[in-house]
């Protein structure tokens, strides 16, 4: 309830209380305090049993931290069989692989096919080591005759 409130925090507040209320009323107003936070305990504490024993057997393992969005998506997805199959489906994609092969078409190179399961790479173009394309090296320059491309995207 209070995870966040540090050393120093707690120090003000119990300097403040005590300017507040006074070295001789703060006891009495700790007591008031702590009997209203059990009060409220106990109630919420009824009322979680009222409403377990009004759902019926069909809901025994409700959680009421199950209500937060959060907590339920997480507990759902984890007991989820379909989402252990994604899972493990994104083990076996190799994005460095599929990165260089975007590249490798965009640049118009031709990839060399996978041998043995390992990734494939791009020939050595242009003094690149092979399967890695150099993203960072500008393209060459259209020559005096040639138009450069247009693209409809950048208009």
């Amino acid at each position: 309830m209070f995870s966040d409130i540090g050393a120093l925090e707690l120090v003000t507040l119990v300097v403040l209380a005590v300017l507040v209320f006074g070295p001789d009323k703060l006891p009495k107003v700790i007591q008031d305090v702590s009997r209203f936070i059990r009060k409220v305990r106990e109630f919420s504490d009824g009322a979680k049993n009222d409403i377990r024993s009004e759902l019926g057997p069909e809901f025994k393992d409700f959680e009421f931290e199950d209500l937060n969005p959060k907590t339920f998506l997480r507990k759902q997805l984890e007991s989820n069989e379909d989402l252990r199959e994604l899972k493990d489906l994104r083990g076996t994609f190799d994005l460095k692989k599929e990165i260089n092969e975007v590249a490798d078409a965009v640049h118009g190179r031709e990839t060399l096919p996978a041998v043995n399961g390992s990734a494939t790479g791009a020939a050595p173009v242009d003094g690149s080591p092979a399967g890695t394309p150099d993203l960072l090296r500008k393209r060459d320059e259209p020559g005096a005759g040639e138009r450069p491309p247009y693209d409809s995207d950048a208009t």
